[in-house]
């Protein structure tokens, strides 16, 4: 039976992709599971996998060209199985837009290039001296009877200082324009609410040089957020538009930075994950996403958001929500700090972090219970490889 290779849909508010190489030729056969494809959409660069053995048939897009989403580009099909015969009409080719230039006879450029009558009403004095100090006299709005420009006028425009000259606007790439539509979607449309949250990391640094260099702080987060949102199932839920989702899962959606913007590269069942493993995958991933390989299962399934920014000196920040996740945790850096100990100051390594929520999905008491059991755990770090 032949299955249809359509454009994925990848990203909220994706309507088109662009393929960028085939991995096989058509007649060609092919795994289920091996390399099919390349797309680009406006965020990220994924390879696609063949979704069934047999043979691929009925190319219909060739590198470069533009896509839209749910639109079949190819075929696979058995050995001798001929491609189906569809229904629908191929999708309409681009057409080049090129405006016209505009004939020097025409009115419009005829009244533009036209000189303009009379001219602006000035005294002979005012003239000679627009002339001496070098003031253009159609800039300046007269005060004089009737509107006529004066030698005050004249005066006055010449001590004037002069206009900034504009600032050259640097055009957005399609990452950033994309971010700053998602992020301004969410900001307005989900009522966020924040939870700050301070714990000594001594049990992290401890962890950390237990488990070895290749662990990080970030494995580390992960490990210890996936427990806690086992335990609280709210905050790892979703809000569907109408309904709150539980989800059976605890995926963690790690925020990587990317050329001009930054990617949630997703760490499924991170709470039934070693902390080795989590440390694999998170080096993959942030690899694959800073060289734009990333497959549509890595950055697809996130329930919730961790976004740490410690390792670029930030002590604390803010996150926007990812939609339709609940919550995100923005982390800052380790620093030490004089504290409070048992009545007496001592010096601590200190963590900020603060908690993002939808107070659609959950509420302060209940994203305040999930804090203070993650707050435990990290202060705990009582983990193993």
């Amino acid at each position: 039976m032949a299955i249809s290779v359509v454009m994925p849909a990848l990203e909220m508010a994706q309507e088109t992709g662009k393929l960028l190489s085939w991995f096989k030729k058509e007649g060609e056969p092919i795994k289920k599971g091996e390399r099919l494809l390349e797309i680009e959409t406006d965020k990220i660069v994924v390879e696609l996998e063949a979704p069934a053995d047999g043979v691929l048939a009925g190319v219909r897009s060739h590198e470069g060209a533009v896509v839209p989403v749910g639109q079949t580009i190819a075929w696979i099909v058995a050995p001798g199985e001929a491609v189906p015969v569809e229904a629908e009409t191929a999708a309409p080719a681009a057409r080049a837009v090129t405006a016209a230039p505009v004939s020097a006879a025409s009115p419009a450029a005829s009244a533009a290039a036209a000189p303009a009558e009379g001219g602006p009403r000035i005294s002979p004095k005012a003239r000679r001296l627009a002339e001496q100090k070098g003031v253009d006299i159609s800039k300046i709005k007269g005060t004089g009877p009737g509107g006529a420009i004066s030698s005050e006028d004249v005066l006055a425009a010449a001590e004037a200082p002069p206009a900034a000259a504009p600032v050259a606007a640097e055009p957005l790439s399609a990452v950033a324009r994309l971010m700053a539509e998602r992020t301004t979607q969410s900001w307005t449309q989900t009522p966020h609410f924040f939870l700050v949250r301070e714990i000594d990391a001594s049990g992290l640094r401890a962890a950390r040089e237990r488990l070895g260099a290749r662990h990080t702080v970030t494995d580390l987060l992960v490990a210890l957020t996936a427990r806690a949102l086992a335990r609280h199932p709210k905050m790892n839920a979703s809000w569907t538009g109408a309904a709150i989702q539980l989800n059976a899962s605890v995926n963690i959606s790690l925020a990587v930075a990317v050329q001009d913007g930054v990617v949630g590269a997703v760490i499924h069942d991170a709470d039934r994950l070693a902390i080795s493993e989590i440390a694999a995958q998170r080096m993959d991933l942030a690899e694959r996403a800073r060289s734009g390989h990333l497959r549509p299962h890595d950055i697809s399934g996130g329930t919730f958001t961790i976004s740490n920014l410690g390792m670029y000196g930030v002590d604390a920040f803010n996150a926007i929500l990812t939609p339709p996740q609940a919550g995100t945790l923005a982390v800052g850096r380790i620093a030490d700090r004089v504290v409070a100990v048992d009545g007496a100051p001592a010096i601590r390594p200190m963590l900020t972090m603060t908690l993002s929520g939808d107070h659609r999905v959950v509420d302060g008491a209940q994203a305040a219970w999930f804090l203070k059991d993650l707050a435990e755990l990290l202060t705990a770090a009582a983990l193993t490889g």
